[in-house]
């Protein structure tokens, strides 16, 4: 019975690791002869959709990039040059403000060695390296190369090379990611926002009873006019989604996902928002040849559902002056988000434009209700003209970003800004008139309600110059820290805060003046000492959504003073790259490789007492390292962390 039940407690054990431990880099391994004496190292991984692996000659100021090391203490053979890579990747990292080089889905390294004893038939390699999607996961793996055979494998640890075989891979944790769906959601909910902005433009809304008049008289009966409109609206849906499809089509999918980070393009976007938005504003109009409406009006005239297409087709044409720049500017966005995202894009915005004439021609009588066409309308083209204005300069910061230029810093790009959103602000109280503004003497309620608005968002910028964090907007302007003050006026980064006036023996500054230790065993000797709970927390350097945490969700007010007050913050960086003394190294029992550095050291204690591999990684622990509560990951529901935090700290009293 006893080992019936030990059999089980293997079993269960084994399947719980292989449940959460995740590994999203597969390796293969082989060598090729090369000469007598030269040997080309072959390694081929196969890494899991949405996630990253970072190259060796990726930015060491973002995730840690990959590095080869080789077990050739006697000088067996001398490493020739830089491991060759196959095609990276170009990555912007907004996070970090930095580009790094990376690859998806493949990858393939090659290492060429030169044998200097002739005697020598193994060669061990080390492969260090970070895989990033959500979160990040520190890889290692040794191969050992067999120079006689020309075969490669991985091994366990180099000490048992001669004696075990590769060990077979843990099953990855399948946890579908939900981030693509929610970025498809917003770009939908945007394009649909964008297209009834259009609507309101003086090119299309007066089109509206036009349209709906026209299929009601025409038609032989309500049915068939109501039939004609919804025929109407799906063929102006179809014309924006073929668009869509096409830009999608010529860019490729996984292409348009690196536009974001292109400075040729994040420049020419620049340049076409800007001719868009003055366009907006009144210095000239942006119209197809009139040749192409008045062929396409002729087709309309052939009737039935072509026809029906053709007319579709001609509002598009027509009234392109006005929907040509929104159109834009949404493929702009959606391509940087790669993927169908045009395609959902320009769904979400025809739907928009094409409800309006199917639901008045089903009902006829709501087209009295309309208000009138007039002076409104070009204020509604004006205002998408300065969003497009504010919009451009997105893009010309991506790029300063990217070169690493400072031309654009924070405080001048909230300064452009405040102008533009100023401006704004004057022309909807009347204060500032454009070409195409009518003479008025006074405002409406609404524009002047939208003016107040506008100039209390002007009003929140402003602190921005002196650092304050501008959450609203957060992702639009440059970090703090790419800024002429990167710390905030009167802020150095050297100041320390009133908490970590008299740190403890082993402890440093954490983040918002956290008192934090590094070290496992100094954090709960003095855990014990004040009579706390622990809060571990694995982390990394190069961790993005460690940073998010910290800087969204530990500075808030009652999370930083239970921080603060009532627990003990160990911060265990599992990518920390010192090196372990050699008594202090060793083998994982766990996955059987060689521990040898400080950050190997936490990942390790990570997998093998929480059967997790992926930060960040959040664990509440009493004095005997018993845990509190459930432990918890990525949490960027404030609420929902803060409550997790009482629970524990609850559990240990």
């Amino acid at each position: 019975m006893k080992q019936l039940t030990s059999i089980f407690f293997f079993l269960f054990a084994f399947l719980n690791l292989s449940a959460q431990v995740q590994q999203p880099v597969k390796w293969t391994s082989k060598v090729e002869k090369k000469s007598d004496t030269e040997y080309v190292l072959i390694f081929d991984a196969t890494i899991e959709p949405e996630w990253h692996m970072y190259s060796q000659f990726s930015d060491e100021n973002g995730a840690i990039p990959m590095s080869i090391s080789f077990n050739n203490d006697k000088g067996n053979y001398d490493v020739v040059g830089k491991a060759e890579e196959s095609k990276t990747e170009k990555v912007y990292n907004e996070t970090f403000e930095v580009t790094e080089t990376l690859w998806s889905n493949k990858a393939q390294l090659k290492q060429t060695i030169k044998v200097t004893n002739p005697a020598t038939q193994i060669a061990q390699v080390t492969l260090d390296y970070q895989v990033c999607k959500q979160v990040c996961i520190q890889g290692n793996n040794l191969f050992e190369f067999d120079l006689k055979n020309l075969t490669g494998k991985e091994v366990k640890a180099f000490t048992e090379a001669k004696k075990t075989v590769a060990p077979a891979p843990v099953k990855a944790e399948k946890k579908k990611s939900e981030e693509s769906d929610k970025g498809l959601v917003s770009i939908f909910f945007i394009a649909f926002l964008s297209g009834f902005a259009a609507l309101l433009t003086p090119c299309v809304f007066p089109l509206i009873p036009m349209t709906v008049s026209f299929f009601t008289k025409q038609s032989k009966n309500k049915a068939a006019g109501i039939k004609n409109a919804i025929i109407y609206g799906i063929s102006i849906i179809i014309i924006y989604v073929v668009l869509g499809s096409l830009v999608t089509a010529i860019f490729g999918a996984d292409a348009l996902n690196a536009l974001s980070t292109n400075v040729v393009f994040n420049l020419v976007f620049f340049v076409l928002l800007i001719v868009f938005a003055f366009s907006f504003l009144g210095a000239f109009e942006i119209m197809l040849p009139n040749s192409w409406a008045n062929k396409v009006d002729q087709q309309a005239d052939r009737g039935g559902v072509i026809g029906i297409l053709f007319m579709a087709l001609a509002l598009a044409i027509v009234s392109f002056s006005c929907t040509g720049p929104i159109v834009g500017t949404l493929l702009v966005q959606a391509a940087s988000k790669g993927g169908i995202a045009p395609v959902v894009g320009m769904f979400g915005f025809s739907l928009a434009l094409a409800l309006p004439f199917m639901l008045f021609a089903m009902f006829p009588g709501w087209l009295n209700g309309l208000p009138k066409s007039g002076g409104w309308l070009n204020t509604v083209k004006v205002v998408l003209g300065f969003l497009e204005l504010a919009l451009a300069f997105k893009f010309l910061s991506n790029a300063d970003l990217v070169l690493q230029l400072h031309y654009l810093e924070r405080e001048a790009f909230l300064a452009i800004w405040i102008a533009v959103f100023g401006a704004l602000a004057l022309y909807l109280f009347g204060k500032i008139t454009l070409p195409h503004d009518g003479s008025s003497s006074s405002i409406s309620v609404g524009r002047l309600s939208l003016g107040l608005l506008v100039l209390a968002f002007t009003v929140y910028l402003i602190p921005g110059l002196w650092g304050a964090p501008l959450k609203l907007i957060s992702g639009f302007p440059p970090s703090l820290t790419y800024g002429e003050s990167p710390y905030g006026l009167g802020n150095p980064k050297s100041s320390g805060s009133a908490a970590a006036a008299n740190l403890p023996v082993g402890a440093h500054d954490g983040p918002h003046g956290i008192i934090a230790f590094e070290d496992y065993a100094t954090g709960m000797k003095y855990a014990k000492e004040v009579d706390k709970p622990v809060l571990l927390d694995f982390t990394g350097y190069a961790c993005v959504n460690c940073r998010k945490m910290e800087d969204n969700v530990w500075s808030q007010g009652q999370i930083l003073s239970t921080l603060n007050k009532d627990v003990v913050l160990i911060s265990l960086y599992v990518d920390y790259k010192k090196d372990l003394p050699e008594s202090e190294q060793y083998t994982s029992a766990t996955t059987g490789k060689r521990i040898k550095t400080v950050g190997n050291k936490w990942s390790d204690l990570q997998i093998t007492k929480y059967k997790v591999n992926s930060q960040p990684y959040y664990v509440l622990i009493n004095h005997d390292e018993q845990n509190l509560n459930e432990p918890v990951g990525y949490t960027p529901n404030a609420d929902e962390y803060l409550g997790w935090l009482k629970e524990g700290v609850s559990n240990f009293k």
